[in-house]
């Protein structure tokens, strides 16, 4: 296929994906409530990897399974891609859901947009390469950093994926995160009888909680300290000879992340100090700040409201949630809007995992298929965008306070 230069002759383009869309409407609220109603921790997502995978064998795409060393994640190539066809666009799955509230953050959505997308770009002959990604581990494991350090996204012109949410969003910036575990080692006694022979483990987790709720006064206002107690001891009349603790430590820009660690590195050192346990720290996943593309998100901004949506951004707002879609951002452009499921759902809630399965959330999932399909289209074929969005690529920083857009 040429490239097309008339915005009429893209137009009628896009209007044959959102039909194509229209048309697998059914097929993918299927997959979207299955994957829903089998939820699967990071790394468990069995069930969710091999039903989108044989969908898109079905569908002739060539799968790719296990990838990164990690058997649930995969990148399937669409039939109608050729080699070396530019641009090589890959359209991202999450599907992992969380402990005990399953799909709370809308992952199946996520997933079944993705897929749709991919497949309607296919039907149409899209001039590049269209790549479906199968990204496991996001609720803090880190699958796109492990297929970023495979290699996979190194030959990738850009990234494309959507968000469930409470609101309509185009270049939300992302935190930076860092996740650590502490385990304190003391020493066994009987809590009654010999209380002075111990080591309490759990009075040095303690210590840390209490050195964080007194460090938050002091940090910036838009960084985030916030932690769970993991092992709290075994009983009340032993001593805890073990006890950890799990905290997630956040900043809107990388180097202020480093900052926090140093600090609560110092909380655990204190805990050592004050109660003889000794610590042992594991640093666990960390996922960088998201380099917002602003003329890619606007991109995505301007096929949104084609589709009825008033979306805002790219804003100034200071940053609240993480993903390691961050990560991706750093090395490739990357888009990720956010679109509503619901008024009023927050994330990581019951509500939020009703809503992932209602109609209203299917109904968002078949716009977000529609807009990432149609900006897909937008990189291929509008003149000038891609090489625009491969510059602001190189110029932009980790965090852009760009002018807020309503």
């Amino acid at each position: 296929m040429r490239r097309l230069a008339h915005k009429d002759e893209l137009g009628e383009l896009k209007k044959k994906v959102q039909k194509e869309i229209d048309g697998l409407r059914d097929r993918l609220v299927e997959v979207s409530l299955e994957i829903h109603k089998h939820p699967e921790a990071k790394f468990e997502e069995r069930h969710a990897c091999d039903l989108l995978c044989r969908f898109l064998e079905a569908n002739k795409f060539k799968v790719q399974r296990p990838v990164a060393g990690m058997d649930t994640a995969f990148v399937a190539t669409a039939p109608s891609s050729k080699k070396g066809a530019r641009p090589r666009l890959a359209l991202l799955c999450e599907y992992d859901a969380l402990p005990e509230l399953g799909h709370a953050c809308g992952h199946n959505l996520i997933a079944t947009a993705s897929l749709g997308a991919a497949l309607a770009l296919d039907k149409v002959g899209f001039p590049g390469t269209v790549l479906v990604m199968g990204t496991p581990g996001e609720e803090g494991g880190g699958g796109k950093r492990m297929m970023i350090e495979a290699g996979l996204f190194k030959d990738i012109d850009a990234a494309l994926m959507f968000h469930p949410s409470f609101k309509d969003e185009v270049g939300e910036r992302m935190m930076a995160i860092q996740e650590v575990e502490v385990v304190f080692k003391g020493r066994a006694a009987h809590a009654a009888a010999r209380p002075e022979e111990g080591i309490n483990a759990l009075d040095a987790v303690i210590s840390v909680f209490n050195s964080m709720n007194a460090l938050r006064q002091h940090i910036k206002d838009d960084a985030r300290l916030h932690g769970i107690i993991t092992d709290g001891g075994s009983a009340p009349n032993i001593v805890p000879e073990r006890a950890a603790c799990l905290f997630y430590l956040r900043a809107q820009e990388q180097g202020y992340l480093e900052e926090l660690v140093k600090k609560f590195l110092n909380a655990v050192k204190g805990a050592e100090l004050a109660t003889g346990a000794r610590a042992e720290v594991r640093y666990l996943s960390s996922y960088k700040a998201r380099k917002v593309n602003v003329p890619l998100a606007e991109a995505v901004r301007k096929n949104l409201e084609s589709l009825g949506r008033r979306p805002v951004g790219p804003t100034g707002a200071k940053a609240t949630v993480s993903s390691d879609i961050g990560d991706v951002s750093q090395v490739v452009p990357a888009a990720h809007p956010f679109i509503a499921i619901g008024e009023g759902v927050a994330y990581h809630t019951r509500e939020f995992a009703e809503a992932a399965r209602s109609k209203k959330g299917q109904e968002t999932m078949v716009v977000a298929a529609k807009a990432l399909a149609m900006t897909a289209l937008d990189l291929a074929l509008e003149k000038g965008l891609m090489e625009r969005v491969r510059k602001a690529q190189a110029e932009t920083k980790d965090v852009v306070r760009g002018p807020e857009v309503t």
